[in-house]
């Protein structure tokens, strides 16, 4: 029997579980998707939120700023790409003004430090491609970006190395509560026990809370549509841009990313059934929120566009407790945005103040802090680069010309915890095929070394999951 169970892969679930192995537990994450960061995590836009939005005296507006500042220390620890690349709201008509005044004294209250109100002159010369129309903005200098799942991977996979279990392709479909604890039982006959389970499975929290009785909230879903830019256009956005946001959410953004790319969107459609499709429909109304902000945004670049789904709570804030129906099942529910940037923060009491009032803590001496991740190739120097291909010669061997990936990177993905099993996984822990071919070239290479790392037949290699082969077999 482990003594925590974590259900749920995505970043909430990851910074609990690198906290818990702090400790020393006997720990294990459950996912029901072939890899982790497979759900709000993997389509997100990625900003480290300063703080100013969420209401005062909220779980996220404390979480937040905590969250913000904690931020660049943790992705150090983990080797993930952090920018402080700061953060700028815009008003477009003066009208708007009020709204940005009303965000500055919110964002004072919640503790928010360099915030500044700015005027039309000085917007245009942070951001010369904003519109004339623009008439002030706030400025939060602690604003930054992240790649989410980066960091959710680098959290799991520093959390396995210190002992950690992960199971994966392990879909929830039934808990039991018996007299020490929890049998947690996949849809494919696995039964898993744990003295405590922490529900963070995003969208299917509340479903995973029904299953011990547990009705005290709803979750709802909303879909979330992104256009992402080739790295050629990296310098038309320095900043994070919002618009003035709605009772929807932030609004679109514009904003680069940590890899030179911008990126534009997301949409806020609430859903009936769960679904990650792109529309048409959704796609114009980016496009055109964006060019009211922008001049002429350079859309001919577009390399790709996606969509996530984000989890809302009928509680307007997040759920961060011990469920009050289920005696040491604890909910981490309702973490929508700023949900990325608060995960790191909401990890500490879940584990010292939740955890810890059921089992005792004793820290672990032997916990490994800083996390090696894959070799970041292209960007070394020539000699760092010919040292690492002296020792092993696949880094020397470039598979994707598009992000200048190596075999050597690839390799180690697929053997570096959490270990990547399909080409989806390959791409979010080295970026091979997400470039401006979208891995129209490289991909074939990459399944083939996935079946060479994993003894598979060629044809047996899956873009994202069982089931979703991109292959019958070889021609020749």
């Amino acid at each position: 029997m482990f003594d925590v169970l974590v259900i749920g892969g995505g970043v909430i679930g990851a910074t609990i579980l690198r906290e818990l192995v702090k400790y020393d537990l006997d720990v294990c994450m459950l996912e029901k998707e072939q890899d982790v960061s497979m759900g709000q995590s993997r389509a997100n836009s990625g900003i480290v939120h300063a703080g100013f939005d969420a209401v005062p005296g909220t779980n996220k507006a404390r979480f937040n700023v905590l969250g913000n500042k904690m931020m660049p220390s943790y992705a150090k620890e983990l080797g993930v790409k952090y920018k402080n690349n700061k953060s700028i709201v815009i008003a477009t008509d003066e009208s708007e003004d009020a709204n940005i005044v009303e965000l500055y004294k919110r964002g004072k209250i919640n503790g928010v430090k360099g915030l500044k109100i700015i005027n039309k002159k000085k917007l245009l010369k942070l951001e010369p491609n904003l519109t004339e129309s623009v008439t002030s903005a706030l400025y939060a200098k602690t604003g930054g970006i992240i790649c989410p799942y980066t960091l959710t991977i680098s959290a799991i996979g520093n959390a396995m190395d210190n002992g950690a279990k992960l199971l994966t392709s392990f879909e929830v479909c039934s808990i039991e509560k018996v007299k020490d604890g929890f049998k947690v039982f996949s849809k494919d006959g696995r039964e898993v026990c744990g003295k405590i389970v922490i529900n963070c499975a995003g969208f299917g929290s509340q479903k995973i809370a029904n299953m011990v009785g547990d009705n005290t909230f709803t979750i709802g879903a909303r879909l979330g549509e992104y256009i992402l830019l080739d790295k050629e256009s990296g310098n038309f956005v320095s900043h994070t841009v919002f618009k003035v946001p709605s009772e929807k959410g932030k609004g679109v953004l514009v904003s680069n990313t940590v890899d030179g790319n911008v990126l534009l969107g997301p949409t806020a459609v609430v859903l009936e059934e769960y679904s990650t499709d792109t529309t048409a429909f959704g796609l114009q109304d980016v496009m055109n929120k964006a060019s009211q902000m922008f001049n002429t945004p350079p859309f001919y670049n577009t390399i790709t566009s996606f969509a996530g789904v984000r989890a809302f709570c009928d509680k307007n804030d997040f759920i961060i407790e011990e469920s009050k129906v289920c005696k040491n099942f604890i909910n981490v529910a309702g973490i929508e945005s700023p949900g990325l940037t608060a995960s790191v923060a909401i990890s500490k009491p879940v584990v010292k103040e939740l955890v810890g009032k059921i089992l005792p803590l004793h820290k672990n001496k032997r916990f490994i802090k800083k996390h090696k991740r894959i070799n970041d190739f292209s960007n070394l120097s020539i000699a760092k680069r010919n040292k690492i291909i002296k020792k092993d010669p696949s880094f020397g061997k470039i598979v994707c010309r598009c992000e200048q990936i190596s075999e050597g990177e690839i390799r180690q993905a697929i053997r570096q915890n959490p270990k990547a099993t399909t080409i989806d996984a390959i791409k979010r822990r080295t970026r091979a095929g997400m470039g401006r071919c979208q891995g129209g070239f490289c991909q074939i290479r990459v399944a083939e070394i996935l079946a060479e790392e994993l003894g598979q037949d060629f044809s047996q290699v899956v873009k994202s999951k069982t089931g979703a082969s991109i292959v019958k077999g070889k021609t020749k």
